[in-house]
C-alpha cells in the first residue's frame, strides 16, 4: 500500500511538473530574483521557513530533474505547507514547533506558505491545507493532508523518516 501511496505521488508530481512548468516559464524567471534574495535561518531544532529557491537547492529540483524525485537534503524532513489564515495551519504550528526541538539534529522541519510560493503548491497539488510531505534520507515522500494530531506526526517520523 505504501508503495503504491509513494508511486501515485511521483506520477502526480511528475504530471504537475509537465503541466506546469511550461505555463509558468516566464513568471519563473520573472519571481526568480526576488526568491534569491530572500533569506531564512538555518538554527537546527526550529521550523524553517522556505521559499522555491531553497527548496530547488535543500530539496528537490525539478528544474534539473524533473521526471525523477532526487533529495538534496542531508537529513529527512518534513514540509508543511500552510496559510497564515488558516486556522488547522496554527494550530498545527506550535506542535512542528515542539518536534523541531525534539528532534534535533536528526530531522528538518521546513513551511511553505501557499500563498507566496503558489508554484511549489500547483506543483505538488497542494489543495488542502495544512497538507505534510515527509521526505525520507531516501526513497520516495509521502504526502497527507489536514491537521495531524503530535502522535501520529511523531508515528510518522520514528515510522517512516527514521527507520532503519
Amino acid at each position: 500500500m505504501h508503495k503504491l501511496r509513494s508511486s501515485l505521488f511521483i506520477l502526480t508530481v511528475c504530471a504537475a511538473f509537465s503541466c506546469s512548468m511550461s505555463a509558468k516559464t516566464d513568471k519563473v524567471t520573472e519571481n526568480a530574483p526576488k526568491a534569491a534574495t530572500e533569506t531564512t535561518t538555518s538554527a537546527e531544532g526550529e521550523v524553517i521557513n522556505m521559499t522555491k529557491a531553497e527548496f530547488l537547492t535543500k530539496i528537490f529540483n525539478y528544474e534539473k530533474n524533473p521526471n525523477k524525485w532526487v533529495y538534496e537534503g542531508n537529513k529527512p524532513c518534513i514540509i508543511d505547507f500552510y496559510a497564515d489564515w488558516c486556522g488547522p495551519c496554527k494550530a498545527v504550528a506550535p506542535i512542528l514547533k515542539e518536534l523541531a526541538a525534539e528532534y534535533k539534529g536528526k530531522i528538518v522541519i521546513y513551511k511553505i506558505n501557499v500563498d507566496k510560493e503558489k508554484e511549489l503548491a500547483t506543483a505538488f497539488g497542494i489543495r488542502s491545507i495544512p497538507t505534510m510531505l515527509f521526505v525520507p534520507q531516501t526513497g520516495d515522500p509521502m504526502i497527507s493532508q489536514g491537521a495531524l494530531p503530535k502522535e501520529e506526526l511523531v508515528k510518522q517520523i520514528d515510522n517512516f523518516l527514521l527507520k532503519k
